[in-house]
């Protein structure tokens, strides 16, 4: 079996799942969406795609209708079953409007009928990030003693203003957008750094203790051992 594409080193916008057969038509989509800031990971085929979202949690998706096996129709209904509504764009050689409405739906975000430019996939992808997360960006996240405000990206803690880095600050903005939420470190590797790899967990443990670090004892991070980190209120 063709092994998948392993993602490309690009944070900035997060990781988006491309499931798609045919490894040229991959190819070009992870290109463009590579230069548009993205980190790409592709699979092949759907019962593989199904176990990427859930272990990767990409900001986006895009499905191929006719995949082989679990074709992108039967992938995108049993994510929605799941109450997954990850972000998804179908794509397909067929242009029959009932396979556009069937895929809507379903829950599907938006419908791209092959052939088409990687530059529309690109647009098409953003503006579907920009519907689905745009009001979570801008409200302030509080969670016990911490603020975060995302907008002008400051922090504080019981009023006092904190410096953090970039990352730094990312890394707590995801926990806090879902407090109480446990993530594994592949999911905060792919959230925030765009990043489809098993091997950089160290890379989060580091960016936690520094996070703990600054923020002192109350901090809102807790580890769940084994699984991974959440945002919590302290008693």
């Amino acid at each position: 079996m063709e092994q998948p594409v392993v993602s490309d080193q690009g944070p900035a916008r997060g990781l988006v799942l491309i499931v798609e057969d045919e490894r040229a038509i991959a190819d070009v989509q992870r290109l463009y969406l590579s230069r548009a800031g993205f980190g790409v990971h592709v699979e092949t085929t759907g019962e593989a795609g199904l176990d990427r979202v859930r272990d990767l949690r990409p900001v986006a998706v895009v499905l191929d209708v006719g995949l082989p096996g679990i074709d992108g129709i039967e992938v995108c209904r049993r994510l929605r079953a799941r109450n997954d509504w990850t972000p998804i764009i179908f794509v397909s050689a067929r242009d029959e409007e009932v396979d556009l409405l069937l895929g809507l739906e379903l829950g599907a975000d938006d419908y791209l009928t092959k052939p088409f430019s990687p530059r529309e996939l690109v647009t098409r992808i953003k503006t579907v990030l920009r519907r689905s997360t745009g009001p979570q960006y801008a409200r302030i996240l509080r969670v016990g003693a911490v603020t975060l405000d995302p907008e002008h990206r400051t922090i504080s803690v019981d009023g006092s203003a904190v410096e953090l880095t970039a990352k730094e600050f990312d890394v707590l903005a995801f926990l806090m957008a879902s407090p109480g939420r446990v993530f594994s470190r592949e999911q905060l590797l792919s959230s925030v750094w765009g990043q489809a790899s098993y091997t950089g967990g160290r890379t989060v443990d580091v960016h936690i203790a520094q996070l703990r670090s600054k923020l002192g004892d109350r901090n809102p991070i807790r580890t769940l051992r084994g699984v991974g980190y959440s945002a919590v209120e302290r008693p």
